[in-house]
């Protein structure tokens, strides 16, 4: 059995009993609001995790691109929604058209001429087999088309021969400090004022999908069918902040080595081609360290971490080990291999970050 301390770092470490835990929450509470649980894979990349999310209730995946899709269907997988306004061109309408052969398959739209692209790259039987959804803006200003409007692009996606069923929305405003349920309640409002937006043009709406981990356990009854959220199952230091995961549910942390405390820093091998660069501007740093609370990275470079310790607090010797919490825990992930496997302080497994780079 492999320990930690003979681990090449920098390396991503997954505790298996918090993240069973976060699973199962997360599932549990969705159960609780009748609402379907399709959790966005895009955060973990991983198969395995992704079949212990379907067994503990999910209904399927949400990916957020036709190679992550491909990936996940290649080992198996058989309910995706690939929750992006897709432009599709004539080779991806091949790679599309290969899915709805393995899978069923759904895919979202935010505009008319994205619609009829969609339309145009598929024969009839192909557009009959695809679900489409209507993207809405709830607040994110990002994407989607606003709520009013829904029901006219429903339409005019009808038209060009699409199957819609529904509305989807991502209310990545959320991601915000104290924003939570005001935000959760942007979301519903969207989504209800879309539905009636559809079925004042005479379609149908029986998907209503939303959900961010900000706003998930701020789901309302009758909100939504289906909610799609990601980051619960490994929580990161945006959640931290956010107060929607304590330190206790954090489930994946990168494993670092002090190099340096050359000008009186502490330096860690964890630079951002290991957590990624992200950081939020009411962030309060680059990334946590998970068993010194106080501790805040202030700057990355690729290869390197610099830690701000408290005026008055012990720093960890050069060679010692220290477990980090990536501000970004989607990013950290894409950028390894390889998920390390951990229960009780040793190495179980080594699990492949299936669709890691899965970009197109």
């Amino acid at each position: 059995m492999t320990l930690l301390a003979e681990l090449a770092t920098p390396c991503l470490l997954v505790d298996l009993d918090r993240l069973e835990t976060n699973i199962a929450s997360m599932a549990g509470d969705a159960r609780l609001k009748g609402v379907a649980l399709r959790p966005h894979a895009k955060t973990h990349k991983s198969a395995q995790i992704a079949r212990l999310q379907l067994d503990a209730g999910a209904a399927g995946l949400t990916l957020a691109t036709v190679s992550e899709a491909e990936m996940f269907v290649g080992q198996g997988f058989t309910d995706i929604f690939i929750a992006y306004p897709l432009w599709v061109d004539a080779p991806k309408a091949d790679r599309l058209r290969a899915l709805l052969d393995t899978c069923t398959l759904a895919v979202g739209v935010d505009s008319a001429e994205g619609a009829r692209a969609l339309a145009a790259g598929l024969d009839a039987d192909d557009r009959q087999r695809l679900t489409v959804l209507v993207e809405v803006d709830s607040g994110h200003h990002r994407t989607g088309v606003p709520p009013e409007e829904a029901g006219l692009l429903a339409e005019q996606a009808t038209h060009a021969g699409l199957d819609v069923h529904g509305v989807f929305t991502f209310p990545g405003h959320s991601y915000s400090p104290g924003a939570r349920q005001q935000v959760a309640d942007q979301e519903a409002e969207a989504l209800a004022a879309a539905a009636a937006a559809l079925e004042d043009r005479g379609l149908r709406c029986p998907v209503r999908s939303g959900g961010s981990t900000p706003t998930a356990h701020s789901v309302g009854p009758g909100t939504m069918t289906e909610m799609r959220p990601g980051v619960y199952v490994f929580g990161d230091a945006q959640q931290l902040e956010l107060g929607t995961i304590g330190p206790d549910r954090i489930a994946l942390t990168c494993l670092a080595t002090v190099v340096s405390h050359a000008g009186g820093n502490t330096v860690l091998d964890s630079g951002s081609k290991a957590l990624g660069a992200d950081r939020a501007p009411w962030a309060s740093g680059y990334g946590r360290l998970l068993d010194h609370p106080d501790a805040r990275i202030s700057s990355l470079s690729e290869h390197h971490a610099v830690v701000t310790w408290p005026a008055d607090a012990p720093r960890p010797e050069v060679g010692s080990r220290v477990r980090v919490v990536p501000n970004h825990v989607c990013n950290a992930v894409n950028l390894a291999d390889t998920l390390v496997i951990c229960r009780d302080g040793e190495v179980r497994e080594r699990w492949p970050v299936t669709a890691r780079g899965a970009n197109t």
